[in-house]
Parts: C-alpha cells; structure tokens; sequence
C-alpha cells in the first residue's frame, strides 16, 4: 500500500490534526508557509495527493481513490480523528471523505469548491502542459515561454512551473502525472461528490474574485453538509489562502479553536 507524501508542522503538538490537501496540479509546498504558522498550535500535515508532488503515480484518479489515500494515510500516521481542510480538488476529495468516514473528521473545511460537477474548464491548461516537449525544452525559460503561447496569466504560468524539476538523468519533467491527469480529468472535475451527508462542523471559504461557489450552490452544500457556513473572503480570487494569507488564516484558526457548547 502506498502512503501519500507529506510534510508535518507542530509533529510534537498536543490538539487534533489538520490535514491539507492541494489543488489540481499543485503540491503541498503550495500550502508552507499557512502550515508553518498554523504549526505553531496544532499539528498540520500538509499532503501531496496521488500523482501530484512527491506522491505516487497511479492510473486511477477518482474521488474515492483519494478518500482511500486519506484513510490509510491515517491508519499509517496512527490519527484516529482529524480535521481536514481542502482546497479546490482537494476539497472535494476531503468532502467525499468526510461523507464516507464521517466519525474520523472532528471538523470540515472546503476552501473555494462546492460538491457539483463542473463543467471541464482546465482544456487549455492541459493543451499547455502537453504542448511542453521534455526532448527539446532544456530550461525553465524555455518552459515558460511554451506556456505562455496558451496561458496569458503570469501567475498560473509561475503556478504551475513550480512543478518542473530536474530527473536524475539531468531533464527537465513535471511532478505531476500529467497523463493520468488529463485521461481521468471528467472523473475528477465534471463528476459531483457522490451523495451522502456529513453532519459535523463545516466551513466554506469562497474568494470574492472566484465564480466556483455560487448563491445558488448553496441548497446542495446545506443538504449534504447541514451544519456548514459559507464565508467568503474579500480581495481573493480561487487561490484564497495565497491572495489574502492573513484573512485565510485567521478565519482557520478561530473555526478550528471554537468548541461546541451543546
């Protein structure tokens, strides 16, 4: 069985955990510096998930098979109840986790992703990537450039070649497993959550300059998670905690430390 790659902050902490989990075709080290300041009161294990960073490689990429990542990352870590926090398609394998194992989530966060299925909307990213050549492309520059012929915006371009490294046979390739990425792309993106509830604490954070949750999302996200808010954080778009870091983070932390007076 193979275990997910991670990086722990606050190993020796006492409190319940909090898993992270990244976007499509990010990595956890997208997420150091929330789990270097969030580390400091609880642990926080930020987590590659399968065919991104330093995770495996598999041909199967559907949300269950990453809820079955979460759980044996678990059972590997000796966590028996955690809170989870995921962003875009990490958000919506941490909620279809949730909803499968609910008794091992104390608390929920979706951050700017709702349970529905989307239409494909990363066609061009994908074309970008693929339009990479490893055998004629020898640097960074040079990866960029061939980017930047599909992508306008400088940030998603710095975005994603946070991704290339260097093989041991001295070539350029990126981290991600972009073949299974693009093969299995509707299973991921245009499929919803499956249905199932999760009655536990959840919040939804959504990036005021971001149309991935919408007013009218907000019927599904209250069937499926009864005990959720939406808060939307202003001068964000979809990478929330990267644009306004100091609003994410405190709205974390104080959802993270409330305690339930029943």
């Amino acid at each position: 069985m193979q275990i997910l790659h991670s990086k722990i902050f606050g190993e020796n902490r006492s409190g319940t955990p909090l898993l992270v989990f990244h976007g499509l075709f990010g990595m956890l080290d997208n997420w150091g510096s929330f789990g270097k300041e969030m580390g400091e009161f609880f642990p926080v294990h930020l987590i590659d998930l399968r065919n991104h960073g330093k995770s495996f490689h598999s041909e199967e990429m559907s949300h269950d098979d990453i809820a079955h990542d979460i759980l044996h990352y678990m059972e590997f870590h000796e966590i028996d109840q955690c809170n989870l926090l995921g962003h875009s398609l990490g958000g919506k394998a941490v909620m279809q986790f949730a909803i499968k194992y609910p008794l091992k989530v104390e608390k929920l966060i979706i951050v700017d992703i709702s349970p529905k299925a989307y239409p494909p909307h990363h066609q061009g990213i994908l074309k970008a990537l693929e339009s990479v050549d490893f055998t004629k492309v020898t640097t960074r520059q040079e990866a960029e450039e061939v980017l930047h012929q599909y992508i306008p915006e400088k940030s998603v371009i710095q975005f994603l070649t946070k991704n290339l490294y260097w093989t041991e046979d001295k070539k350029l390739a990126w981290r991600f497993n972009l073949k299974t990425l693009s093969e299995k792309y509707a299973e991921f993106v245009s499929n919803a959550i499956k249905y199932g509830v999760f009655t536990g604490k959840t919040l939804f954070i959504s990036g005021a300059k971001s149309n991935y949750i919408l007013p009218q999302d907000e019927f599904q996200i209250k069937q499926q998670f009864p005990n959720s808010s939406i808060v939307t954080i202003k001068n964000a778009g979809h990478w929330v905690q990267a644009e306004n870091p100091k609003d994410f983070n405190e709205l974390v932390k104080d959802f993270l430390s409330q305690t339930d007076i029943d």
